[in-house]
Parts: C-alpha cells; structure tokens; sequence
C-alpha cells in the first residue's frame, strides 16, 4: 500500500498493516490520540518522512490501522521543537492514479514538495 506523507510516498507493507493482534491493540486508540501522536513526532522533527522513514512508515501503518480510508496525511510544523499543539494535521484519501503518479516521480527523483502540494494539499494555491 501506498502512502503519501507530507511530501514523501511511503510504500507499506500490507502484511504489517493490520495483523490480528496489532488490529486489536489499536483497536482501543482514538483518532485524536493518533493525530497527537503525530503532531508529537513532527513537533520533534519537521522533516520526518526524509529524516526517518522508518518512524514515518510506522506512524502511517498506525493511521491506516485506525482509519483505513485515508491513504495520506500532512503534518506542519512551524518549527523544530514547537509545542505538539502548534503543529497543523489534515488527512485525506487520495485516487491511485495521482498516488501512482507521485510514486513514479519520486521513484525518478523528481517528486518536489511543490507538486505534491498541487497535487493533493492545494496548501499554496491561489
């Protein structure tokens, strides 16, 4: 399953999506406490998704868990070390044309932040 993180495409795997037991453990977790578990990780780190995809793969695995409709989340933080309640969440889901799109592009290095905001968050549209 893909992914879209920020500006990164995250390739999960979908054997460690939901297994049973994790299905269960999560099953208790609210939304809003996954969204706070975010916005913790990004007030940290900014950067995540190209500073630890691993983390950022985990993080996805756990929204795709509580929500499995959304295939994409974006984060801002307006600094490094910021209080987690500064940090700006919104999550979507995306078609599997644009999200193969964007794949392709990042696979070819030339995914930029500008076009996946176009793309899918319109955050710098006029």
């Amino acid at each position: 399953m893909l992914f879209l993180m920020n500006d990164v495409v995250l390739n999960l795997d979908t054997l460690e999506l939901a297994p049973p037991v994790a299905a269960r453990r999560f099953a208790r977790l609210s939304h809003g406490f996954v969204d706070r578990l975010g916005a913790e990780l990004f007030s940290e780190s900014p950067l995540l998704p190209h500073r630890d995809v691993e983390r950022a793969k985990r993080l996805a695995a756990l929204i795709v868990a509580k929500t499995p409709e959304i295939n994409a989340a974006l984060f801002v933080a307006p600094a490094v070390d910021c209080p987690f309640d500064q940090v700006q969440s919104r999550y979507c889901q995306i078609s599997i044309e644009v999200m193969g799109l964007l794949y392709e592009r990042q696979k070819h290095g030339v995914l930029t932040t500008v076009e996946a905001d176009r793309q899918v968050w319109r955050r710098l549209a006029a």
